[in-house]
């Protein structure tokens, strides 16, 4: 029997040498250089996070806007005495995400385009018989929600209603992601496969570049400024508890495709007593009746870059009137001049309809939402004096910046918020209201929940 010859023994090592590399390859950029397995043989990679990145728009998904779309171009000029039934039978049409339904102008939702339309239909006739009483602080009433929409030309109202729902379906895994964790939806049973942008982060066996961290700090005096790139580095938080609950390992199918698995479901018992962000000394209060929403924003931002920018600024990005501002415009300039909605904060904000959410699931929200995900939530009440006693009158839709809460023992959980309206300043007479609010969370839930869309920015 004849020996190996020396050069086939040195291409056989070589052979297993690139063999036993080939499961351990670079991901590019969006991992940081990580060498991480490459077959998904990791449990940890078919664990869900708490939040997801962006999502693919999928053919599936880019035909469902080109139907939407579509379906409002072909309403063509609305006339300006078009009634409201008329107006929300033409602009309010939703779409279908991958299981999860978004209205145009609602955000996300369970209810149907039916119900959507009845319910934007039934406020602005509410509005119409009592007349506007109420003085109105910023937010887009029902009636000029429609009436934004439709004096808009076909062209414009399409690409805007094209760019929202883009934006939209970007957003699904984390939707999905909200209603399977809080409100126990299940998740398809495909999803992780589906969408990779919500799995748990493989743990990395080498890391090519090194990552700075920041010094932590439950109330963080300095954030990052925004890059232009959008991807700065992780701004100041305070270090989370380890949660109590392990997620359980994938379970293969078949087929050798792991399952989605629950993830660890946090209570309200899982975070601490009190926890706040955003320096409280980054406020403003709104210069004009009809801007909580450039002022919201404008504080928002500054918890971000660390500088104020004027509310002039933010108005024109959220294309503010003096009819007030949108909810969903709202959520756009977050995503798109900030870097809350990154993969180490909040994930894309999403306009979620919570009508149907008891009140510990929307508390679950808000302590989610500023305790893991260390970033504000678009507060969209509307502002009465039984839910806010620090009113003189009653007024209209609002904004406020949703920035702490207080389990606060045996009594009731409060909420902290930036309170933009200070009705003293259109009125000398009327008390002074402060910036910084901690109020009882249960009214914060009742008039989000009193606005005729009940959704909030996150």
């Amino acid at each position: 029997m004849s020996r190996p010859r020396p050069r086939t023994i040195a291409i056989g090592a070589a052979l297993v040498l690139m063999l036993a590399a080939i499961p351990f390859i670079p991901r590019g950029d969006d991992d940081e250089g990580a060498i991480r397995p490459s077959d998904g043989s990791k449990a940890d990679a078919y664990r869900p996070a708490l939040t997801a990145g962006i999502s693919k728009v999928t053919p599936a998904m880019q035909a469902e806007i080109d139907r939407v779309v579509s379906e409002g171009r072909a309403v063509g000029r609305i006339g300006s005495k078009a009634s409201a039934v008329d107006l929300a039978d033409q602009l309010v049409r939703c779409a279908d995400f991958d299981g999860q339904r978004y209205c145009l102008g609602t955000g996300w939702t369970d209810a149907t385009q039916a119900q959507v339309r009845e319910r934007m239909t039934r406020a602005a006739r509410v509005a119409e018989r009592s007349g506007s009483t109420r003085i109105n602080t910023g937010d887009l009433g029902p009636a000029a929600l429609l009436e934004h929409a439709a004096r808009m030309n076909p062209a414009a109202r399409a690409k805007a209603e094209r760019a929202e729902l883009e934006m939209a379906a970007q957003s699904v895994a984390k939707v999905w992601l909200l209603r399977h964790q809080i409100q126990g939806v299940p998740l398809p049973a495909d999803f992780l496969a589906t969408h990779p942008e919500a799995r748990v982060p493989v743990a990395t066996t080498t890391r090519l570049k090194p990552k700075a961290t920041a010094t932590a700090s439950a109330t963080p005096t300095k954030s990052p400024t925004k890059s232009p790139t959008k991807s700065p580095s992780k701004s100041p938080t305070a270090t989370p508890t380890k949660s109590p609950t392990k997620a359980p390992s994938a379970t293969p199918t078949a087929s050798g495709t792991p399952t989605t698995v629950s993830p660890p479901v946090k209570t309200r018992a899982d975070y601490p007593k009190k926890f706040a962000i955003l320096d409280k000394t980054h406020v403003a209060e709104q210069t004009r009746t009809y801007w909580c929403g450039p002022t919201s924003m404008q504080m928002i931002a500054w918890g971000w870059q660390g500088t104020a920018k004027s509310q002039d600024h933010w108005a024109a990005k959220l294309h503010t009137t003096s009819a007030g501002t949108g909810i969903t415009d709202m959520v756009r300039v977050v995503n798109q001049s900030t870097g809350w909605d990154d993969k180490d904060h909040a994930g894309p904000y999403v306009t979620l309809d919570i009508g149907d959410w008891k009140f510990k699931q929307w508390m679950l929200l808000m302590m989610r939402h500023i305790y893991d995900y260390k970033a504000p939530v678009v507060l969209h009440p509307v502002l009465l004096k039984r839910f806010y006693p620090y009113l003189d009158d009653d007024a209209s839709g609002h904004y406020q910046v949703g920035r702490g809460y207080d389990k606060n023992g045996k009594g009731p959980t409060t909420l902290s918020y930036f309170e933009p309206w200070n009705q003293q300043r259109f009125d000398p007479s009327e008390p002074y209201i402060a910036r910084v609010q901690w109020r009882q969370a249960y009214k914060s839930y009742r008039g989000n929940e009193a606005h005729f869309q009940h959704n909030v920015g996150v």
